[in-house]
């Protein structure tokens, strides 16, 4: 497969956590105190991968090569509204969806990535970010008879899709693969737990799994050690004779295609799309996964998208009445305390909590989660100094 053992065994670790996901997201069982936070049901582990294949695409570009993009919401988007559309002309099946999502996103971002790269720094960031919320201005308000404007776009009955048949009178029209739908699932009770299997969430951890493949051999291939140069000294590189315009372009489509195909898996996931998902918000959503995950590294954008959709989904959902249940084994004085003081974090306050502990990432551990998996690695690993042989001589660093 082109890989080395150590990235086989990355892709295998991944491959069984996305295999065994609805098992190591439902640790509690049903009815207890802490089944709250059991993320192991379709619609949030669908965003985990999904969001994970986003965060990845994003890494290719600012890990390997150091240009931070704050458009790449505007790809997500654009793949989402061109699947859709290709669900209502032709049909429902998500595979001409999800490819037709990869394609008008790549065109899409090799327009806007011609333009932004003729700029670098903050001034490449700025014109990503300008270019990202004119699509969302356009998707809102201009272009309201192709988006759906502020109410978005969803499959119809009366669509023509040329490829399908007729749906009986009371049917919704609805994703699926050759047949199998994407909503469709088997829960399976063992004791007081329930483990939930659905056939969206594991079609979505498939293509995250390319997708993860891909992003390895790119790290390894010599366009990846030529980003590295990029973004180490772009300038001293064009010293050498070499342009660094084609690699970085290169990187930015192949960047907004991954971005195109998480928009295409979310509507296959959920057929319903929103200009809410060009907004600067989810490009700087993507940004903050990555450095949280760890820039530059394989796993990393993954571990963060997973940790800030956790939160967004599990800490936010989290009120009063539930802090009141847990602590409610305490005197009432010590209770109303630990409610007083807890409560501001959870819950609607829940971007408070990601915001300290983001703070707190990048302070004490600027390479992400990674960074701190290593840091924890190393304390239970015996390691002989660097130098050191067995006759106990030393030899000078190089």
């Amino acid at each position: 497969m082109g890989l080395n053992k150590r990235d086989v065994t990355l892709l295998v670790i991944v491959a069984i956590l996305c295999l065994f996901a609805p098992f190591i997201l439902n640790p509690f069982p049903e009815g207890s105190a802490m089944a709250q936070f059991n993320a192991g049901y379709p619609d949030l582990m669908q965003r985990l991968v999904i969001f994970g294949i986003f965060a990845i695409g994003f890494n290719i570009l600012f890990g390997l090569t150091g240009y931070l993009s704050f458009g790449h919401a505007a790809f997500l988007g654009v793949g989402s509204y061109a699947a859709i559309w290709m669900m209502k002309l032709l049909t429902m099946n998500v595979i001409p969806a999800i490819i037709i999502s990869v394609l008008v996103a790549g065109l899409f971002s090799l327009l806007v990535g011609w333009i932004s790269l003729r700029r670098s720094g903050i001034y490449f960031s700025i014109l990503t970010l300008a270019f990202a919320q004119m699509s969302y201005s356009l998707a809102y308000s201009v272009l309201t008879p192709i988006t759906g404007g502020e109410t978005g776009l969803q499959p119809k009955v009366n669509d023509p899709r040329i490829l399908d048949g007729a749906l009986a009178e009371g049917q919704t029209p609805r994703a699926n693969l050759f047949g199998l739908q994407m909503n469709q699932s088997y829960e399976m009770a063992v004791g007081d737990w329930v483990f939930t299997f659905n056939a969206g969430y594991y079609l979505a951890a498939i293509v995250m799994l390319i997708a993860f493949y891909i992003s390895i051999r790119i790290f390894r291939s010599p366009f990846g050690m030529m980003l590295r140069a990029v973004k180490s000294n772009q300038q001293r590189l064009n010293y050498t004779g070499l342009n660094a315009k084609p690699y970085t372009l290169a990187a930015f489509v192949i960047s907004g295609m991954y971005a195109g195909l998480a928009g295409g898996l979310l509507v296959a996931m959920d057929t319903q799309v929103g200009a809410e998902r060009m907004f600067w918000t989810a490009s700087g959503e993507v940004v903050l996964m990555t450095i949280l995950g760890g820039a530059g590294t394989l796993i990393g954008p993954v571990l963060g998208a997973g940790f800030i959709k956790y939160m967004e989904n599990i800490v936010s959902k989290i009120n009063k009445s539930i802090l009141e249940q847990w602590f409610a084994f305490m005197p009432d004085g010590i209770e109303d305390l630990l409610v007083t003081l807890v409560y501001p974090f959870i819950g609607k306050g829940w971007h408070l909590t990601l915001g300290i502990l983001f703070m707190l990432v990048v302070i004490f551990l600027p390479g992400g989660l990674v960074e701190g998996g290593q840091r924890v690695g190393r304390l239970f690993k015996r390691k002989k100094p660097a130098g050191d042989k067995p006759d106990g001589k030393t030899t000078p660093a190089e």
